[in-house]
């Protein structure tokens, strides 16, 4: 995710995304993108929960031209309105109920103008991918580091298992989500006044397709 590629391709969609006007980064995190976003002259604002990686963040260079709300992005209001709002790296999937998520295209709608777009990147799930019967599927195994995604799909819940050796021993992190369909955040777009525009494979804008393994998907605000 920090390859110098796949961010100048993501900043490059998201600059062409928000033309002259502004953008508001969810989970603005350490400013991956909003700092060179930033730096192509689309002023950004974040909203971020960590005061942590707010700390990151300011820290860099360009750090303090960036303005943050902090709170949930699910509900936080940050203050005026934008051309476009965007919410990468399967951050959707961080709101663990289908309410939460939806209160997210909500709250998004509330800060973009007419016409604003919003930008979703995400997973496609890997539940065809999982043998019949199995909950968990490994995505990382190397010497020394392990990865594991297990699913419950009753609940449309997964939790992303981390295992890797730091200073000689084994360190283990385990982080909750709920895994959302393409045709689902449509719903949700829709119930808040919104109507999907592009659909690509990565953003490099290719097709979205039956073997795609994640999207980026973008609506527009009535």
């Amino acid at each position: 995710m920090f390859e110098s590629a796949i961010v100048e391709s993501t900043v490059d969609v998201l600059a062409g995304l928000a033309g002259s006007g502004s953008a508001l980064e969810l989970g603005i995190g350490t400013g991956r993108i909003a700092l060179p976003l930033s730096r192509r002259g689309v002023p950004v604002h974040g909203i971020e929960l960590s005061e942590a990686m707010i700390a990151q963040l300011r820290a860099k260079d360009g750090g303090d031209a960036i303005g943050i709300t902090v709170g949930d992005f699910a509900h936080a209001k940050a203050p005026g309105t934008f051309t476009l709002a965007y919410l990468i790296f399967n951050t959707i999937g961080n709101l663990t109920t289908q309410d939460e998520q939806v209160a997210c295209f909500r709250n998004v709608a509330d800060h973009l103008v007419p016409g604003g777009r919003f930008v979703i990147e995400v997973g496609v799930p890997d539940l065809q991918r999982l043998p019949a019967g199995e909950r968990v599927r490994p995505f990382t195994v190397t010497p020394d580091r392990l990865g594991f995604d297990e699913y419950d799909v009753a609940t449309q819940r997964m939790w992303s298992h981390h295992y890797w050796i730091e200073d000689g021993r084994w360190e283990t992190k385990s982080l909750p989500f709920r895994y959302v369909w393409p045709a689902e955040l449509d719903l949700m777009a829709r119930i808040a006044g919104m109507t999907l525009r592009h659909r690509w494979n990565s953003w490099q804008r290719d097709p979205f397709t039956n073997d795609s393994r994640q999207h980026v998907s973008v609506w527009e605000k009535a």
